[in-house]
C-alpha cells in the first residue's frame, strides 16, 4: 500500500506545472521545472497527449493542458458544494456590479478558480474556471491567506507579476492583517496591469472560511480615484454574506 508508481507521479507533476505556469511550456522549460531528463519527459508527454490530458501546439511545439482534463475538472467542480450553492449569488453579483465575478478556494498553495461569471457586456472574455491564481497577488488569495489557520508567513521574497505586486513578506503580512480587520481584500494592479479586484470571505456553518468571492475589472471603473469604490466593496460583501447564510442552512 505504501508503494507509488514513479511514472504516474511524474505525469501528475507535469500536469501541475502546466496548470500553475504560463499557458504553454516547452520541453526544456518542463525539464528545468521538474528536474527530469528531456528523454523521460518526451515519453510521458506523448502518453498524456494520446489520452487528451495534454495538447501540443503544432506551431510552437509547446504543451498545454488538454480539453479532456478540463472536462474531468469541470465534472469535479460541478459537484463541489461551495460552487453549487454560490452560483446564483455570483451571477447576481456580476449583474449588480457589471463586472466579472469570481469564486475561489485554496488548493496546493494557489487559488483555484471554481466559478467565473463573465462581465455582462459584449466584450471578448475567456472562461477562467479551473485556473490558478497566485495567493499573494490576487484579492481572492489575500482573503484566503488571511483566514488560513495553517498558513505560515513567507520566508523569502515573493514573485512579482507587475510593478505593483507585493513581494516583501512583511508587507504582505501587514496587508493580511488589514484584510482580517476590515473583512475584505483589494488587489490594485498586482496581478495584471490596469486591473483591480475586490474579494470577501465565504464561511461555512462552523464559521470557517472555505472560499472567497470577488469581482475584477478595469482600474478606471473600479478604482478611479486610487482606491476601490466602496459601492463595489458593498456588493461583494453582500454576496459573500448571502452565500455564508446559505451554507449555514
Amino acid at each position: 500500500m505504501g508503494e507509488t508508481i514513479q511514472s504516474v507521479e511524474r505525469a501528475a507533476a507535469i500536469l501541475r506545472l502546466l496548470a500553475s505556469g504560463p499557458r504553454q511550456l516547452g520541453v526544456a522549460e518542463l525539464a528545468r521545472g521538474l528536474g527530469l531528463p528531456k528523454g523521460t519527459l518526451h515519453g510521458i508527454l506523448r502518453t498524456l497527449v494520446r489520452v487528451g490530458f495534454v495538447e501540443q501546439d503544432p506551431a510552437t511545439g509547446k504543451y498545454r493542458l488538454g480539453a479532456t482534463l478540463l472536462h474531468l475538472g469541470s465534472s469535479y467542480l460541478d459537484v463541489n458544494e461551495l460552487r453549487a450553492r454560490a452560483i446564483n449569488w455570483a451571477d447576481a453579483l456580476a449583474g449588480r456590479s457589471r463586472e466579472s465575478a469570481w469564486i475561489g478556494t485554496l488548493h496546493e498553495g494557489h487559488v483555484l478558480v471554481i466559478h467565473h461569471v463573465f462581465r455582462p457586456d459584449d466584450s471578448m472574455q475567456t472562461l477562467q474556471v479551473g485556473t490558478y491564481l497566485p495567493v499573494h497577488a490576487s484579492a481572492l488569495g489575500k482573503v484566503l491567506l488571511a483566514h488560513d489557520p495553517y498558513g505560515e508567513p513567507a520566508a523569502a521574497p515573493l514573485p512579482a507579476l507587475t510593478r505593483a505586486t507585493i513581494t516583501d513578506p512583511g508587507r504582505l503580512e501587514a496587508e493580511l492583517e488589514l484584510v482580517r480587520a476590515r473583512g475584505w481584500a483589494a488587489e490594485m494592479e498586482e496581478l495584471t496591469e490596469g486591473e483591480v479586484a475586490v474579494a470577501a470571505p465565504i464561511k461555512d456553518s462552523r464559521g470557517v472560511v472555505v472560499g472567497a468571492i470577488g469581482i475584477r475589472g478595469a482600474l478606471e471603473r473600479l478604482a478611479p480615484e486610487g482606491g476601490p469604490r466602496m459601492e463595489f466593496v458593498s456588493y461583494v460583501r453582500d454576496a459573500a454574506r448571502a452565500i455564508t447564510r446559505d451554507l449555514a442552512r
